[in-house]
């Protein structure tokens, strides 16, 4: 099975997620996309981040029914920090019957020489890229990454799902889930 792996704090997950990960399962070539939640991103502060299993929950429920879509919490269990190719190198012992890849933001294709062992990812997994509006990169820096150019944008962020909600704002229009 072809599985591509999002990683991410879905802190919380959103509608933008959701839609760029069924978009990438009915248009890629892919069986499966997992949502890895990732208890803490090395490169990000931890200050904002809510409860890893708070977020798994909302993940879960986010994608309930949905097929081809699962929660993937292998992160939880690995030592910390997490960073993508020990979970990389780990899924693919655990289940050498599958091919994963993974989806990243243009956000970290920009900074993806400060990864961990990115050389190693490079060689050994296919990445994709989602392209953010307004964002410009040198997509000759790594050309064996695919960009997702189809693919529709979506303007919502997890930053600004807790800043509506810290001042007591709606955000049913920005996550299926109930906060």
């Amino acid at each position: 099975m072809r599985i591509l792996l999002y990683f991410g704090s879905f802190n919380p997950i959103h509608y933008g997620h959701l839609r760029l990960a069924e978009y990438v399962l009915n248009n890629g070539d892919i069986d499966e996309l997992w949502f890895v939640l990732s208890p803490h991103n090395p490169l990000k502060s931890p200050a904002d981040l809510w409860p890893e299993q708070r977020r798994l929950s909302l993940v879960r429920q986010a994608i309930d029914g949905k097929n081809g879509l699962k929660a993937c919490d292998v992160e939880f269990s690995l030592p910390k920090p997490n960073y993508t190719i020990n979970t990389l190198r780990h899924l693919s012992a655990q289940y050498p019957q599958h091919t994963f890849s993974i989806l990243i933001g243009e956000d970290n294709y920009n900074i993806f020489d400060r990864w961990r062992d990115w050389q190693d990812i490079i060689k050994n997994w296919q990445i994709y890229v989602y392209p953010r509006e307004g964002t410009s990169s040198d997509r000759n820096r790594f050309p064996q990454m695919q960009w997702l150019d189809q693919a529709p944008h979506f303007n919502i962020s997890s930053t600004e799902i807790r800043q509506r909600l810290s001042k007591g704002e709606p955000v049913d229009e920005l996550t299926p889930v109930k906060i």
